[in-house]
């Protein structure tokens, strides 16, 4: 699939549009989830008190902008350092890694991590603009290296929080398929697809369907 990016850029009332509902939601639930932002911190701490309750992760946004995204700490303060004896047992072929049984990630961080409760700190990347709610996973600059032509077509919209990926399968769905799901995604975006997405997502995190 060839997307035409000047047609997606035109698209000048829905970007207007879901920018504003993108401020008012992440807004709103920064503050509602304010309680539980504090359990999942003290959680973390308690588990592991070595590293921080955040953790921020360069990440590659629309068209090819680079900003921190944060996150809770869901892995040892070293993943970083051991992530390379581990490329072997990636489970995902393509340019991005999943393992899912990691050793580094924690007692805490597996439980977070199955509900997506750990990806609640994007809300703020959201409210500053280097996201969306719903939109392209935003990748790592080591796996925009690997990209094809094709696959930087996932670059020419905001990423999101949640997308049609997350809500298709998410670590079992393949990169080449995330891919096309990703394009799929931009060429119908419309503000009722995002609310249906969002719904979606709502539903995974109470009955997770392949996070880890």
């Amino acid at each position: 699939m060839t997307l035409d990016k000047k047609q997606i850029e035109r698209r000048h009332i829905y970007h207007v549009i879901k920018r504003l509902s993108d401020i008012i939601l992440s807004g709103c639930g920064l503050i509602l989830l304010s309680p539980l932002f504090l359990t999942v911190a003290v959680a973390i701490k308690l588990d592991d008190r070595t590293g921080s309750v955040f953790y921020q992760q360069e990440r590659v946004g629309h068209n090819g902008k680079k900003f921190m995204m944060y996150k809770f700490r869901s892995m040892c303060v070293d993943a970083e350092k051991k992530l390379k004896e581990l490329q072997k047992y990636n489970e995902v072929k393509g340019a991005m890694f999943k393992m899912k049984h990691d050793p580094r990630v924690t007692k805490v961080g597996r439980f977070i991590r199955r509900y997506s409760i750990d990806e609640l700190p994007q809300l703020f990347n959201v409210l500053v603009g280097d996201m969306s709610l719903v939109g392209p996973r935003p990748p790592l600059p080591r796996e925009v290296k690997k990209y094809t032509n094709y696959d930087k077509q996932r670059l020419y919209v905001v990423p999101g929080c949640t997308g049609l990926w997350q809500v298709s399968g998410r670590n079992d769905v393949g990169f080449h398929e995330m891919v096309a799901l990703d394009l799929k995604y931009i060429k119908n975006s419309g503000l009722l697809y995002d609310l249906d997405i969002m719904l979606k997502t709502v539903k995974i995190m109470v009955f997770p369907n392949g996070a880890y």
